[in-house]
């Protein structure tokens, strides 16, 4: 009985698998045609906009927005943008039970994103600085 009770205590302590990361096609249906808000420890971080054809809009929230792109690359799913296209921004994606996290480069020590929003419309982008 002892061994039963101990065995059933250990069980219980054991954390849970993680899930796996999203692939490209789980991403997309899971984005296409959204608006997420993302928060980074308890503050809000930014929007982007998933557009058809793996286009994305980003904005720090700031009104200034950036047109990109992303693509599957290994477990990561990387983002182009226009102001740095040769240089790629790759997350791992979890679809988890509070909305999507991502974590920069899949390592802990960087940048880590949870979906805190889904936007009923189109974010606000300012159009160009025009000079006087």
């Amino acid at each position: 009985m002892r061994s039963l009770l101990l065995a059933t205590a250990l069980a219980a302590a054991t954390p849970a698998v993680a899930a796996e990361p999203m692939s490209a096609s789980e991403f997309d249906a899971y984005t296409q045609g959204r608006t997420l808000y993302y928060n980074n420890h308890g503050q809000a971080y930014g929007v982007e906009e998933y557009l058809p054809g793996n286009r994305v809009r980003w904005s720090f929230l700031d009104g200034q927005c950036k047109e990109g792109y992303w693509y599957e690359a290994e477990q990561f799913i990387c983002f182009v943008y226009e102001d740095q296209p040769g240089s790629p921004q790759c997350w791992t994606f979890w679809n988890e039970p509070g909305g999507m996290r991502a974590l920069f480069e899949d390592d802990p020590s960087q940048t880590e994103l949870y979906e805190v929003t889904d936007a009923d419309e189109p974010m606000l982008c300012l159009g160009p600085d025009v000079g006087v």
